[in-house]
């Protein structure tokens, strides 16, 4: 009988030191059973009203549904996503903080001397959300009907045409370098600070050219006062499948495609990335979801995380030597 009440009591005191070990350190299996367990903080390194803001804004709407556990957008913009970049990568690895990269995270490694954090160590991807080629147009009455046509003059006229971009830095900069690089053409690239800047040159003819997204120019495309040469993808986009690409326009090989994606701090568990993952390539899949990203000329499509980062280290690699090779003054 004193045998058994010792073993009884043994047991409950260990059962009791279990309970008490696991109430002060939760193990991880028990953190994760319960994610998410908060409202999830979703940081975009992008101001309000932008493709990046309302491309996270649809994705968060959708998989706030499916978890059952809101996604809040919280704007945080500034060169380089540093703003948004830092304040995540210090953030607690519990799920219940993400962050937007794109490739504007890819071309900040090779624009800034140095970054206050690593996209590639201090993160880890879950999935692409959206990716989005840009327009080459020029104004309605210029006699370029075809980016062939530009091509054709810029050689006859060596260093006396211009293409127009936004921002130093920017992939819209960086694309038209790429493409007067590749095109092997002497042709000005001329930076303006904002989209109806550069909206105002073209119209003006104070440049033959400008390269940017297609919600940014859809409305005078469709008006007819900007006429559509090419896209800067490798396909045709689906929101103007008669516009031929750069490359059908006689430069081989150019294909410059803007992605958007989820990331989370390093330290995450694989059970909540997987289990983001997965929600992210359900939703992201939707028709409602298609459509909507559509309007703004945007392709919905999620992938796995090793896809994501493999996206991101070739575009750091990428654009870090068409920075070289422009020239373009690191920050």
């Amino acid at each position: 009988m004193a045998n058994h009440l010792g073993l009884t009591r043994r047991s409950t005191l260990q059962a009791l030191g279990t309970a008490a070990a696991t109430a002060v350190l939760p193990g991880v299996s028990f953190a994760q059973a319960k994610w998410p367990n908060d409202p999830i903080k979703f940081v975009v390194p992008f101001g309000a009203g932008g493709v990046g803001d309302i491309t996270a804004r649809i994705a968060a709407e959708k998989i706030s549904e499916k978890l059952g556990q809101r996604l809040f957008i919280e704007n945080q913009p500034a060169a380089g996503g540093i703003t948004a970049g830092r304040s995540v990568a210090s953030s607690a690895p519990d799920g219940n903080t993400v962050t937007l990269f794109s490739n504007g995270t890819a071309i900040s490694v090779g624009l800034f001397k140095q970054l206050p954090f690593d996209p590639v160590k201090q993160f880890r991807p879950v999935s692409t959300i959206s990716f989005f080629d840009f327009i080459f147009v020029t104004a309605a009455d210029q006699p370029y009907k075809t980016l062939g046509d530009v091509l054709t003059a810029a050689r006859a006229k060596p260093g006396q045409l211009n293409i127009g971009t936004i921002a130093v830095g920017s992939t819209q900069h960086l694309s038209a370098e790429l493409f007067k690089s590749q095109a092997n053409v002497d042709i000005r690239v001329v930076n303006f600070r904002t989209t109806p800047d550069l909206m105002l040159a073209v119209m003006r003819k104070d440049v033959d050219l400008i390269v940017d997204s297609y919600a940014s120019l859809k409305t005078n495309i469709e008006d007819g006062s900007l006429r559509a040469l090419a896209t800067s993808s490798g396909t045709r986009s689906q929101w103007l499948p008669n516009l031929p690409t750069v490359q059908e326009a006689g430069v081989p090989n150019f294909d410059v495609l803007s992605w958007n994606a989820i990331f989370v701090p390093a330290g995450v568990s694989d059970e909540i990335v997987n289990k983001l993952n997965g929600i992210m390539r359900e939703v992201m899949a939707e028709d409602d979801t298609k459509k909507r990203m559509l309007q703004i000329g945007v392709e919905s499509r999620a992938g796995t995380p090793e896809e994501a980062l493999k996206r991101l280290t070739d575009d750091i690699a990428r654009w870090t030597a068409v920075i070289d090779k422009a020239g373009i003054e690191k920050r």
